[in-house]
């Protein structure tokens, strides 16, 4: 511990001038003086001045050897202000080692967060208009154009050229065909009725042939007016709905097979359109009987189903008698919008 000066046991009187001076070490927690000639008991201190205490040679002025059990510190420092500002300049110097390593990234961390959370915003507001701009030129462009798809759905017209799905009136079986040939009869590419909806196999594309045998005298979109013979052309296997007077494989009435091709055509493919009820023009919501024109039979089908290969597929024939499984419904399809017509 640090003894000040007015710990010594002196008198006031004794305090006199430059008698006083201690150097710049002070003895700490010690009750002995030292002398140029060594050590003084305390008691021989009793009575006298630092006029007496003060050293007599140069040597003696040197601070002595530390004794066991005594410390000394020398102060360093002109007065305490000073030694507080030098604290508090060494204590700001550490710290500033200590953390002035991260001070600095720490803020450009920050400030690039801070840019980095900007651009973002920018980024996903020039999105989401875009998106908007999207939505927007979709929903102009649905509200100004028609598909085929929903003009079939509002009972347009069946045109040449139209792509359909030919319902069976009373089972909702679509008449169908594929790569399967019959087992007996012909042997050609068997036509059955298909429960589902889904299915490629069941398209057909419409055409005319009459009142003109030479198709170029037709146009797409053009309607098909009550009385005119067409053909239908299965769009997967490019074969025309067929007739003649094999027998069919289930009821034995007359085959309906698909034959043919682009080149290959004759008037085993020509069916008489007859619309049922009112209406001169076949629409996509009339029932129709397709009455084949070599053999006079209805194109027909009914709840006879196979029980191999096509199995759950109704068979489909001709049928000379007409009667209520003889009529059928444009369903699906794609249709082309009308030309115009005379017919009315």
């Amino acid at each position: 511990m640090f003894l000040p000066r007015r710990a010594f046991p002196l008198s006031r009187a004794g305090l006199q001038g430059e008698d006083c001076h201690f150097g710049s070490a002070q003895l700490i927690g010690s009750h002995r003086a030292t002398t140029a000639g060594g050590e003084v008991p305390s008691t021989a201190t009793k009575g006298k001045t630092l006029r007496d205490l003060a050293p007599t040679s140069p040597r003696s002025a040197v601070p002595p050897a530390r004794p066991p059990g005594f410390r000394y510190r020398a102060s360093g420092f002109a007065n305490s202000a000073e030694g507080n500002a030098n604290l508090k300049e060494v204590a700001g110097a550490r710290a500033s080692r200590v953390y002035g390593r991260n001070s600095r990234p720490r803020s450009v961390k920050a400030e690039r967060g801070c840019w980095e959370s900007v651009g973002a915003l920018h980024v996903g507001l020039a999105m989401a208009l875009l998106s908007l701009a999207l939505v927007t030129l979709l929903a102009v462009f649905h509200a100004t154009a028609t598909s085929p798809v929903e003009a079939a759905t509002k009972g347009k017209e069946v045109t040449y050229g139209s792509v359909i799905k030919l319902q069976h009136e009373r089972t909702k079986y679509r008449l169908h065909s594929h790569e399967v040939p019959y087992g007996s009869g012909s042997g050609q590419q068997s036509v059955t009725a298909f429960p589902g909806v889904e299915d490629g196999n069941s398209y057909w594309m419409v055409q005319i042939v009459e009142p003109s045998d030479d198709d170029s005298d037709h146009e797409q979109g053009e309607v098909i007016p009550n009385g005119s013979i067409v053909r239908l052309q299965h769009v997967r296997t490019r074969k025309w709905l067929h007739s003649h007077l094999h027998q069919s494989p289930i009821s034995g009435n007359l085959e309906v097979s698909a034959f043919g091709g682009d080149d290959q055509t004759d008037t085993g493919d020509y069916w008489k359109l007859e619309i049922e009820g009112k209406g001169n023009i076949w629409m996509q919501d009339q029932k129709v009987r397709l009455r084949h024109v070599d053999t006079n039979g209805y194109l027909h089908s009914h709840d006879k189903k196979y029980s191999r290969i096509v199995a759950g597929q109704q068979e489909v024939c001709g049928m000379l008698k007409k009667n209520a499984d003889n009529i059928w419904t444009a369903a699906e399809g794609i249709y082309f919008q009308a030309r115009g017509s005379s017919v009315v």
